[in-house]
């Protein structure tokens, strides 16, 4: 039995508004959080992303997974990865495409896979006849094989993540990445003819590292050093793709107060309270993606991207004020100083250093944690010893070993969807 067959940020004490305030809300929070309508994933899904090294580096994955259980904190969906580098639709080092599928496949029974995979299959070279048919032989028979074996499974065709020729010079003319495309298209084609629905992680990545280029070319370089595997920074770009082509929510929290008259306009996800003086309390249901607006790649992925616009809106609109700046404080901290023209027009609390930020940012800690536990489990101790038996020949023992990484790896995922739960804060704009 797998992991999925079993079933901090601190803040102030309550005062009495808010031990009422938190009384009023809770009904509402205990559904808050649920799918919107539009959105590909559904309470109970089990999703394995399946694919090479960019797959195994565990970065657009992790993101992708941290934006679910931060935005929807209590929709039941599970998570794997079971990415090795250097596979291709026939296989690779950790075992042929036929021993792949029956150990690192079908015993997670997915609901939703995504299969990514292209970058090692295309050979580094321009594009041949020879190289395409093997690719599309090979993928056409994955998926074949898994709709046979997990007829109930969503699978999504990924198409593959670009090579880098916009930083960086192409080595040809078109450039390698003219053969992903070219493999991309056949994979259109084929889920087409599946009826299945495909993601692009090529063309709207391309089109960023493009724009990212003419910002700054030579830090558009860093998005992508090798060419075929992203920095963390560019695997934001990839998670964004994924996450929009799933129908993900743009908004966060969307709050308008007018403090002259003491009225609450608009609050989106959240419960607002005014309280005395220039301060109110909010409950949100969800939480902003945690970004370092600090780090330069970062900033130059979010400027060359609609990454802000389209997956991490947090917006605060505050009207009604008489003085010329403010300091705005989250329990007790300043977060930033605004002229009341700029809180009319709206900020974006998800760029700010904020308690909501820092308690997404737990969430994502307890997303990698958790998979490194299930990598450990399934790289060191499951791939070698179930692939070769004879190297040990103390069954029960394995099983243990499985059993209590499994259980480990349980209480980094009850962690991770704890860390995510509503928190109240305290906001407070200060007369500068």
């Amino acid at each position: 039995m797998n992991s999925w067959d079993r079933g901090v940020i601190k803040t102030d004490k309550m005062g009495a508004m808010k031990r009422v305030i938190s009384a009023l809300f809770g009904l509402s929070i205990v559904t808050a959080g649920l799918a919107e309508s539009g959105f590909k994933l559904k309470a109970g899904d089990r999703v394995l992303f399946y694919g090479d090294s960019i797959t195994e580096q565990h970065l657009y994955t992790n993101f992708v997974e941290t934006f679910v259980v931060t935005r929807f904190p209590n929709l039941n969906v599970r998570f794997r990865n079971t990415g090795v580098g250097g596979d291709s639709v026939r296989g690779g080092w950790a075992g042929p495409i036929d021993l792949r599928l029956t150990r690192d496949f079908y015993p997670f029974r997915p609901t939703v896979a995504t299969i990514m995979l292209g970058m090692n299959d295309g050979g580094y070279h321009p594009f041949d006849q020879p190289t395409f048919d093997a690719y599309s032989k090979g993928y056409s028979s994955i998926v074949e094989e898994v709709k046979k074996k997990l007829p109930g499974c969503k699978v999504m065709p990924i198409l593959p993540s670009p090579y880098d020729d916009f930083a960086h010079k192409p080595n040809w003319d078109p450039g390698y990445n003219d053969v992903l495309v070219r493999f991309g298209q056949y994979l259109q084609q084929l889920a087409a003819k599946h009826k299945l629905e495909t993601i692009d992680l090529n063309s709207g990545v391309a089109g960023d590292l493009k724009k990212a280029a003419a910002i700054d070319s030579k830090l558009a370089e860093k998005l992508m050093p090798d060419r075929v595997h992203p920095t963390p920074q560019c695997q934001l770009l990839m998670a964004a793709e994924l996450l929009k082509a799933w129908g993900a929510p743009s908004t966060v929290t969307d709050v308008s107060i007018d403090l002259g008259s003491r009225k609450v306009n608009k609050a989106s996800y959240t419960k607002v309270a005014i309280a005395d003086g220039m301060s109110w309390t909010q409950l949100d249901e969800r939480l902003p993606f945690p970004l370092s607006m600090e780090d330069p790649l970062v900033a130059l992925a979010m400027k060359s991207s609609d990454f802000l616009e389209k997956l991490n809106q947090e917006m605060l609109t505050v009207t009604g004020l008489t003085g010329s700046r403010y300091a705005l404080k989250i329990d007790g901290k300043t977060v930033g100083e605004f002229t009341p023209a700029e809180l009319e027009s709206g900020i974006n609390l998800a760029v700010l250093k904020t308690p909501m930020v820092a308690q997404a940012a737990k969430v994502k800690q307890l997303t990698d944690t958790h998979n490194s536990i299930f990598m450990a489990r399934w790289r060191n101790v499951q791939m070698p010893f179930k692939s070769e038996p004879g190297l040990l020949n103390t069954e029960s023992g394995m099983s243990k070993a499985i059993a209590g990484m499994e259980a480990l790896e349980e209480d980094a995922v009850k962690a991770q969807h704890d860390a995510a739960k509503p928190v109240m804060h305290t906001f407070e704009l200060v007369a500068r």
